[in-house]
This record gives structure tokens, sequence and C-alpha cells, in this order.
């Protein structure tokens, strides 16, 4: 398996939602974040499948069996970020296995971070980091960081800016720059890359809502802090002797100094028994902050592992000291408990600690435990922390351990606000996330993600009410629905449903969550539905794996094609990689598609021009010619089966599409049932049944199973090819295509067929609107191109975005053929063949 070392390049979506890639997605029924692995097997690109993990593996164990090319990859842990993959090459094959992913950025201490890890293992000649980042509300801060070169030598190597909504970072580092040393060869590039940055807040929240879908950000500042009373629980047994203990003093001594004087606290320490500091809460007055250091640096290393009765010593003297008034009454309570172990004394079986846990703290306050290295039950930390509102956290055995610590601590370090609740009209939302929350700490972020009850909902409207450090508060958002679907088109997002799979990647998170705490018929429920979102949104979860194979010639093809009219076909269309990056695609000016209709959209008149060509089947139009370029395109016409009985003549549509390049010596042959690909003498052939995006240099071709074809010449040159199928037993009609010119703006301006020729700027005029013999279509006099001639208005249809029933373009018909628009007569573009 080969993967190459060339750039490593990734987008980020608007805020939280990070995307990186470097194979195509696939069609819409990956509307999802998650993992996107394809291989790029003998030069064609396969992405891969989301499925139920033992069927997955099944399918990769097949394909191994029979020594083919197969690769799986599987979630190894709860969160996503972490995965395995295994793969089998096939004998002679060359394989690059690539891997795209999304994941939802999280904000702590004021900044939303983005983990690289690097590790080349090697000098890479052109090796280059890239982050592009949109954001609606603007972009404040921006910076970059890497923990395997000094700040000198990032300097050099990197590159940052941001204005207005968008920012920029690049990280490129000459061959000279990776060594470890002036003479070495072996590469320095192994650590962290980290890219931070916040956005603009004229307000607390923002609401984003698209197709449906919303997604409610929450991030108050400037707000006072709620004094906090907090106990630490820290494990001294004698597996914490040695560097974990002076790492764990280092860290207390380090929060100390930064515990405020309003703040309440404890120490509680435990081995095989337990030993406080104090025996009630003491406020942090500098008196007792020096005693309690004194107190930290002479923390000893003893004995076995208590948990239990340390536990349950702390959430005592937190209930004790609220119900003897001995604490301000607005100020939150926390416990933070450290171990690096399991219960080996007292009461030790995790079941019972955990209920024991639950039933002291009664839902009062939050529990964080954290795990220290990996020789401790993790699960029944996180699981105990989850069911008392708090969370877990591994502390890894590194040399910044203590910075771990610290970390963290300055994460709950502030809270704003208690007792959180996000509210939204009654009625009005459906699958809402969790909308509750014990704290909201500054330079965090709440994030609530639901569907709207009704489409035609005009204004939205959300209440987040809290208690503060001095009165009790209530934040109100208000979006007229129209006007932010509006603005969000203005990026669409990168990929415009992107609020829904962020909706599904919460679901399931907390499906999850709540999943690790079930028993019973609960369990099963809660599995259920994790598992059907992350197979509808293409998610690997523990619950799933992705496989990816190449398929079979034959594989899927008593599939039944879709009859017309019985539901909307979402045929979005996918373009190339290099026209995802684009903020918005452009519109398509040219196509040709129906019976043929050709029509041609004018942006600089907001109108469009459109027209037929009656030809025998058969028969082959040039369509695009571009002798520069060496880019043409040729259509081949096709007739209904027999005439319709309403139909006084028959329908034609386009049955083949040739697309040839001659100066990449490649052609592409499209029909209804396959795409066939040659380079030179090489043929690659496909069915419209495959996923599968072919590339080589300068060209990108993506199937999407029974919808589309984009074909990409550079960044450029953009053509679709859209499938139109109908039922089989259909009595008069063919399946045919359509064909979208995308991009052309590469084309030169030699340029010419029936599509081609309007590639250049033209001007017409029309005037004289009056009835026609159709009283619903007005005619009207058109100039152009020196020609005066009566046109008729009507529509055309654009089946790009729905292939069912497809969007209708206003466009000026122009009758015979399009004599007068068209340069010469339409048998000018009559050729003999497809290439």
């Amino acid at each position: 398996m080969s993967s190459p070392p060339g750039p490593s390049t990734t987008q980020t979506l608007p805020r939280r939602f990070l995307s990186m890639w470097s194979c195509p997605r696939q069609p819409s029924s990956l509307t999802s974040p998650s993992l996107y692995p394809c291989r790029t097997i003998d030069g064609v690109t396969y992405p891969g499948n989301v499925k139920e993990k033992e069927v997955a593996k099944k399918q990769y164990e097949k394909a191994v069996s029979q020594g083919k090319t197969a690769g799986l990859v599987k979630a190894s842990g709860r969160k996503l970020e972490k995965f395995t993959v295994s793969v089998n090459v096939a004998a002679g094959s060359k394989v690059t296995f690539e891997l795209a992913y999304e994941e939802l950025l999280k904000r702590h201490n004021g900044k939303y971070e983005m983990y690289l890890k690097v590790q080349p293992k090697q000098l890479v000649k052109h090796f280059e980091i890239t982050a592009d980042i949109f954001e609606p509300q603007g972009i404040r801060t921006l910076d970059a960081e890497a923990s395997f070169i000094t700040n000198d030598l990032l300097s050099s190597a990197l590159t940052k800016s941001f204005s207005g909504k968008k920012g920029h970072v690049s990280f490129k580092p000459s061959l000279e720059q990776q060594r470890s040393c002036p003479t070495c060869t072996d590469s320095l590039l192994k650590g962290d890359f980290i890219i931070t940055y916040d956005v603009n807040r004229e307000s607390p929240a923002n609401v984003q809502i698209v197709n449906g879908y919303f997604v409610h950000f929450f991030a108050p500042q400037g707000l006072p802090v709620v004094p906090k009373n907090v106990i630490f629980v820290i494990d001294v047994s004698g597996s914490m002797r040695g560097r974990k203990m002076d790492q764990t003093k280092d860290a207390l001594l380090k929060i100390l100094e930064d515990v405020k004087e309003d703040d309440y606290l404890n120490f509680i320490l435990f081995s095989g028994g337990v030993t406080t500091w104090k025996d009630t809460l003491v406020q942090a007055t500098p008196e007792n902050i020096q005693e309690a250091r004194k107190f930290v640096m002479n923390i000893r290393d003893q004995g076995m592992t208590n948990i239990n009765d340390a536990l349950l010593r702390g959430i005592s003297m937190l209930n004790k000291a609220r119900e003897e008034y001995r604490v301000p009454e607005r100020s939150t309570s926390i416990v933070i408990m450290l171990t690096d172990g399991d219960a080996n004394v007292g009461e030790s079986r995790p079941e019972k600690i955990q209920e024991n846990v639950r039933n002291a703290i009664g839902g009062k306050f939050p529990l964080y435990n954290l795990g220290f290295g990996n020789n401790l039950n993790y699960n029944f930390l996180e699981r105990m922390a989850l069911e008392n509102h708090g969370l877990a956290r591994r502390i890894y055995e590194d040399s910044d351990a203590n910075l771990q610590l610290q970390g963290f601590y300055e994460e709950v370090a502030n809270p704003l606000l208690t007792d959180v609740e996000v509210e939204y009209p009654k009625n009005a939302i459906l699958d809402l996330t969790r909308n509750s929350y014990q704290h909201f700490y500054d330079g965090s972020e709440i994030v609530v993600a639901g569907r709207l009850a009704a489409e035609d909902m005009n204004s939205f409207k959300a209440d987040v009410k809290g208690h503060g450090a001095i009165n009790d508060l209530t934040f109100t958002e208000e979006v007229d629905v129209k006007e932010m679907e509006k603005a969000l088109k203005e990026r669409d997002y990168i990929f415009g449903n992107y609020i829904e799979r962020l909706w599904a990647y919460l679901t399931i998170e907390q499906l999850l969550e709540r999943r690790k705490n079930a028993h019973g018929e609960e369990k099963e429920n809660l599995t259920a539905q994790a598992l059907d979102l992350s197979l509808k949104y293409h998610f690997v979860t523990p619950l799933t794996s992705m496989v990816v194979t190449k398929p079979e010639d034959n594989e899927n093809k008593t599939a039944i094609a879709d009859k017309p009219g019985e539901g909307p076909v979402d045929a979005e269309v996918i373009p190339s990689m290099a026209y995802l990056t684009n903020s918005q695609p452009p519109q398509t000016p040219y196509y040709v598609d129906g019976d043929p209709h050709f029509i041609i959209q004018v942006p600089e008149k907001d109108d469009a021009i459109c027209f037929n060509i009656d030809e025998d089947p058969g028969t082959v139009l040039r369509l695009i010619q571009d002798p520069v370029t060496g880019l043409t395109v040729n259509g081949q016409i096709i007739g209904e089966k027999r005439s319709s009985l309403d139909s006084q003549t028959r329908k034609t549509y386009f049955g083949k599409l040739g697309i040839a390049n001659a100066q990449m010596d490649f052609q592409i042959e499209v029909t209804p049932e396959t795409i066939t690909l040659w380079h030179g003498a090489a043929q690659s052939t496909f069915s419209w049944l495959d996923t599968v995006m072919v590339t080589q240099d300068g060209l990108s071709v993506t199937i999407n199973r029974k919808k589309n074809m984009v074909v990409s010449f550079g960044d450029g040159v953009t053509f679709v090819v859209v499938l139109h199928q109908v039922w089989k037993k259909q009595p008069i009609h063919h399946d045919f295509l359509g064909f979208y010119v995308v991009d052309s703006h590469r084309m030169s301006a030699q340029t010419h067929g029936l599509l081609g020729q309007f590639f250049h700027p033209f001007d017409f005029k029309v005037s004289d609107v009056h009835p026609g013999s159709d009283p619903t279509k007005p005619d009207a006099t058109m100039v152009v191109k020196n020609h005066r001639l009566t046109v008729t208005r009507g529509s055309q249809k654009d089946y790009r975005k729905d292939v069912s029933v497809g969007t209708n373009v206003a466009c000026w018909f122009v009758h015979n053929n399009g004599q007068g628009l068209i340069d010469g007569v339409h048998s000018d573009y009559i050729v003999p063949n497809l290439f």
C-alpha cells in the first residue's frame, strides 16, 4: 500500500464543523459528517460504505479470502476521532488509502482548536498543511502553533491571515526545514500542529437554519463569575508514586494560584483510607491558600485505593455546607476526582460505587473524573461522571501531564451560569438534542440542534435561561428564517445540508452517552436508534464499520430503474474536489436536456434563451469544440419507442454522449447503461450502479450512483451528465441523458458548437411583447446577432436538483431549430460520429 507524501489539505466549515478530505464525497445518501475512507486501486477511486460492524467485517473477510484488495475502518473508542484500519492488498495492485473526516470543533478557553497529528516519518519534498476557514460571524483571532519545532522555524514556514469572514493558514516547510539537523536525513516533523481561532460575537447567541434544521450556538461573554465550591478528591495510593505524584502536586499548586477569593475549597486524599485537609470547606483567602500550598507539598503516596469512601466524604461535605449556609447562596458546587487505578479496598464493585455516588449527589452538582494513565477502568469513570452531569477526561502519562491537569481545571474554573435551560416555542421544534446544562463555563459554548416542525416557519425564537452570580438571566434570540437561509447560501456552507449532519452528529453522540448507563430494553432501543442514524448519515461509530472493496462488474445489476413520478429523487450535483473549494457553485448558463431543449442562460440579462433541434434518431450533433484545449463534446440522438397517442411527432433525446480531450488522449462515452473511459488504449467500463471517482493529472470523473456524472478538467472546466431513467416496461420512453456545463471559464475564445458558441458574451433585446397563438405564452420580437426574430415566452426544466420534476427556467423560445440565434444553420453541427 502506498500513501503519497504530497500536500495535506484541510478545510474548516462554518465554526465547529471541520472537514478534511482527499477523496471524493459521495452523493446525497452520504449527507453527513464522520469518516469517508476511499481507496484508489489501479487508478480508480472507490468510496467506502458504512455498514453494521459484523456485516462490514464479513464483506471485508470475503474480499480478503478471494485475494482482493480491501480495507476496513473501525472506531476503536466511543469518540469518533479514534479508529483502526485493516488493509489487504491484492498481488500486483497499487493502492492508495485515503481518509476524509469531519468533526465538531469544541470551544475551550475561548478558542476553537483543530489538532493535526504530524508524523510523515521521512523527508517530504512537497509537504503542506492548509486550512481555509469561513465564519458568517467574522473571525476575531487566528493562530497556529507546532509542538515539534521552534517558534522561529515555525514563523518562516507558516503563513496565516484573516479578514472578515475568511481565514487562511498554510504550513509549508522546505526539505531543509524538515531535517532534524543540517546533515540529517530524518524528519523533525513529529507532533501536533494546532490551529486556534475564535469569532466575533455581537450577541451571546447565534442561530443558523438550513433546510428545516437549526443549530443554536450560545456563548455569552462579560458576565460575572459565579463563586464555586470545589472538592478535589485525589488518589495518593502507591501506584501514584514517582512522576505521577510530582506532576499532580505541581498541577495543584498551579491551580491554587488561580483559585478566586470568593471560592470555597477542600482537599480529600484517598489510599486505603481517607484524609481531609479541613473538616469543612473553607474560603480561598490568601491565608488559607498559603496553608493549602503547604498541605499539597507534603502529600505522600501510600497504600490501596478507596474511591467509594473518598467520593462520599466529599459529596457529604458539599451537601452539608449548602444545608448549613456556609457557602454563598449564589454559588455552585463541583467535585473533581483524580485517580490512576481501580478501587481495591472498601466498596470495590464499580456498579455499587456508581449507585452510591448517584444517590449521594442527587443531581445537585456535577462530578468530573480524571483518569491518570491507562491502568484503570476508564469506562467506569466515564459512566459515573456522565450520569452525574459531568464528564471524564484521560490524563496521559507524559511530560506534560501537569499541564493537562491545569488545562482541565481552567475549563471549569469560571462558571458564568448555572441551571441553564434552552427553550423554544412549544410544538415548533422536533428531535431536539440536549438543551439542559448544569453549568456554562467561560470560554466554552453550548450547542443545541433540532428540526423545525413546520418548513414554512417565518420566525424562530430561542430563550436561554440561567442563574448568574447576581441574578437570573434570560437571553432571547429571534431570527427571520427566510433571511437566515438566504444569508447562509452565500457560502452554501461548503456542503449545503451541514446543519442536518451536525444535528445527526450530536444526536448519535448523546445516544451513545445515554447508552453507557442503560440496561435491558432501554439499552437495546438506544443502540437501535444510534445504529440507524449511523447508517443513514454514514458515521463510523462503535456500532458500525466502513468497508472499501472494488465492486464486481455484475454486482447489484438486478436493481430496477426508478419509475418517474413516484417521488422526487435527490440528484444534487457533487462537483470535483477543486470545485468544492469555491465559495458557491456558479450558475449553469448552458445545458441541453429533454427533447432536446437547449437552454442558454444570460446572467447579465437575468433571462434565458432556448431552442430545440429536431433531427432523426442516430444523428450526432457537435455540442462543444475547443481547438485550443482539445476538448470536444458530441451527442447522439435517440427516439421514442413509438409516438404517444396525443402527439403528432416522435420526441427525441440524447441517448449517447462523447466527451474527449485530444491533448490528454482521453475519451468518455456515456449511455444510460454504462460509462466507458479510454486513456490511450486502456479502457475502463462502469455502470450507473457504481459510485466511483477516477482521477489523473488534470482530470476527475465522479459517478454518483443512478444520478449523475461529474467531469472536471482542471480548475475551470466542469460538465455534469444527468441520468434520466424510466420504468423498464414503459411503452413509449427510453432512458436518456442531460448535459450541463457547470464551469467553462478556462475554455478558449475559439470554442464553438451548439452550446460552445454561447460561452462568449453576446447581447439581445426583446420588444413588442404581444399575445401569441397560445394565450399563456406571449410572443415578442428579439434582436440578436443582427437578426430580428419572433420568439415565444415559455419555460424549460433544469433537472440537476430534482431529476423527477425539475426546476422551471423561464426563457424566450427561438423557433426553427434556433435559426437566427445559432451561427449558420443547425445542420452545420451534424458530425459523422461520436469522436
